[in-house]
């Protein structure tokens, strides 16, 4: 089928004026468009043409879209940004689109418009030169008030805005997780004690030529035990998982022992990659790495071949295990109760955190939660910074390991 093409002068400098407007609105939402890639928008929807609004809207989705995790925020800003059926012909006609989202329209495949979208598109006041009336100077009590960090602490990763998300992530990288440290098998020299160093007593008397011989003590070496973070990073799982990946890089890097994995429909270890002092250097290798993102889920699968490559690796010492997911298996849960009790017996302690939980009706209805509940040590939410608050206060200390599985959740729900 023959494109119809712009013609040279004004009507490609209209549609060159539309995707910058359109670029700009990307940017400010969060995506990574810089003018280099505003040029090759215009030059590939020159080339392409403006006879089909799909071939227009996959001509800029390959221009800026480069991550998976991209998607769904480049598809509300060209479904509210382009919302005219008849746009393509406006621009041909040397229209600018009106960008500002009418009252209670929404993208037609989002249920709820994303708030770094709505902040973006909100109508701004401008100056445009015309004298305005002295506004009317209110002063504020406040007294009893939150502050703006504090209000930051309950908001759901999901409804942050731009604005937010960037104030979130520097909180989550200043954030430290205090791990309670336990026992280990070696000893280190102590000024008193209870237990004699025979060895350094022998050297101390020796080197005093044996009139005297020095007592000398030692106490056990006390060492917090090894983090694994098992962190899912399907579908519906997306929203959370990009915040979540700072959290695991700033574990990562305030404390030796850890590892960091992520699963889909597939297990990845990401542990060498959130290494890296540069946060934002740090989720690209991720991005890089990992080709199932945003995918279907197979935890059962997934666990299975983290039991058997990484178990013995990483679990051993007694590690504290973080075990990151919806629940939601695609695979309808199958093999998932052998694996999740495997892991269980394999490490210190289990935790399950999970986004749903915020949600005061949930229950482990799917078939994955119902094979995973039974299997795990504490089960908690973790949908906000104050979730991640709340979950270093209970890594910082040491409760009763139940061998049977989480109980106290289930009493509480009974």
């Amino acid at each position: 089928m023959e494109t119809t093409e712009p013609q040279p002068g004004r009507e490609s400098g209209r549609l060159a004026d539309n995707i910058l407007y359109f670029a700009r609105t990307l940017r400010a939402a969060g995506l990574p468009v810089g003018p280099g890639k505003v040029l090759d928008a215009i030059e590939a929807a020159t080339t392409v043409g403006l006879s089909r609004r799909e071939d227009f809207y996959w001509t800029l989705h390959a221009v800026f879209v480069n991550r998976r995790d991209q998607q769904e925020l480049f598809d509300q800003a060209f479904h509210v940004f382009w919302r005219n059926p008849q746009i393509l012909e406006r621009v041909m006609s040397l229209l600018l689109p009106d960008i500002t989202p009418m009252a209670g329209q929404q993208p037609d495949n989002a249920d709820e418009l994303s708030r770094r979208l709505t902040d973006v598109l909100r109508p701004k006041d401008r100056d445009d030169g015309l004298p305005r009336e002295e506004e009317e100077q209110t002063e504020i009590d406040a007294v009893m008030t939150f502050s703006d960090k504090e209000v930051l602490q309950e908001i759901d990763f999901e409804k942050m805005s731009a604005e937010e998300l960037a104030e979130a992530k520097r909180a989550i990288q200043a954030m430290r997780l205090p791990i309670m440290e336990v026992p280990t098998r070696r000893y280190q020299p102590a000024q008193q004690g209870q237990r004699a160093d025979l060895r350094a007593t022998m050297r101390a008397g020796l080197r005093s030529g044996g009139d005297t011989i020095p007592l000398r003590w030692k106490r056990e070496r006390r060492r917090h035990p090894p983090l694994v973070v098992l962190c899912d990073i399907s579908g519906s799982m997306s929203r959370y998982s990009r915040m979540l990946l700072h959290f695991m890089h700033a574990v990562t890097n305030d404390r030796d022992r850890v590892h960091s994995f992520v699963f889909g429909t597939r297990l990845t270890n990401i542990t060498r990659h959130l290494r890296h002092k540069d946060v934002d250097v740090a989720v690209e290798k991720v991005s890089e790495s990992v080709v199932d993102w945003s995918g279907g889920t197979r935890i059962g699968a997934c666990l299975h071949d983290f039991n058997v490559t990484w178990a013995r690796r990483v679990l051993g010492q007694g590690a504290v295990v973080l075990l990151i997911s919806d629940g939601l298996d695609r695979d309808n849960a199958e093999g998932l109760s052998g694996e999740i009790e495997r892991l269980h017996k394999s490490c210190r302690r289990l935790i399950w955190l999970n986004p749903l939980l915020r949600y005061e009706a949930y229950e482990p209805r799917s078939m994955g939660a119902k094979a995973m509940i039974d299997h795990v040590d504490d089960f908690r939410t973790i949908h906000n910074l104050e979730s991640l608050s709340e979950l270093s206060a209970v890594l910082s200390h040491a409760p009763q390991r139940r061998e049977e599985g989480l109980t106290s959740w289930q009493s509480k729900q009974a």
